[in-house]
């Protein structure tokens, strides 16, 4: 369906970034050797992995963790649902990058003038989620909205790392 202005509605919006997103799905699947059959069913248990390997990898020895019981009525944490935690909304932003300037040449910002950011052209720019580094990515234009394509994902160990 067309508004007046002769653009595509948000329904027509959705099935392009849901192509572009398979697209980069089946380029990711072709350039991996190994398939899960396990599919949704499995990534749970492969993050779990996953997060025992890299702390492994990085010397971490993981402390005993006990099944959490609310009081009186509350949620179960028994089965380490995470369902739970889901629905919480987090901020996420991506920066291109930065610059320091004083407030004498800050004022004398007006339309069309240029600040120089420290990054380069072409660098990856950086995903946060509230205000922590956690992925690299490239910017994409679908059907005229930006998005961002992550092209490195910063391990959990790698997180923690940066915060000592």
């Amino acid at each position: 369906m067309n508004d007046t202005t002769g653009t595509e509605t948000d329904g027509d919006t959705g099935d392009e970034w849901a192509a572009a997103m398979n697209e980069q799905g089946e380029a990711e699947a072709a350039a991996t050797e190994e398939t899960s059959a396990g599919g949704d069913a499995d990534w749970g248990a492969a993050m779990e992995e996953q997060a025992t390997q890299e702390a492994a990898d990085a010397g971490v020895e993981q402390a005993p963790m006990q099944n959490l019981v609310a009081e009186e009525g509350g949620i179960s944490m028994g089965d380490a649902n995470l369902d739970v935690i889901l629905d919480i909304p987090v901020n996420i932003s991506m920066e291109i990058g930065a610059s320091k300037i004083s407030i004498r040449n800050l004022l004398k910002l007006n339309q069309g003038s240029v600040v120089e950011l420290e990054r380069l052209a072409g660098e990856p720019l950086d995903v946060l989620v509230n205000g922590t580094l956690i992925a690299h990515g490239e910017v994409v234009v679908v059907n005229e909205k930006y998005g961002i394509r992550l092209t490195d994902v910063i391990s959990a160990a790698e997180r923690i790392q940066k915060l000592k």
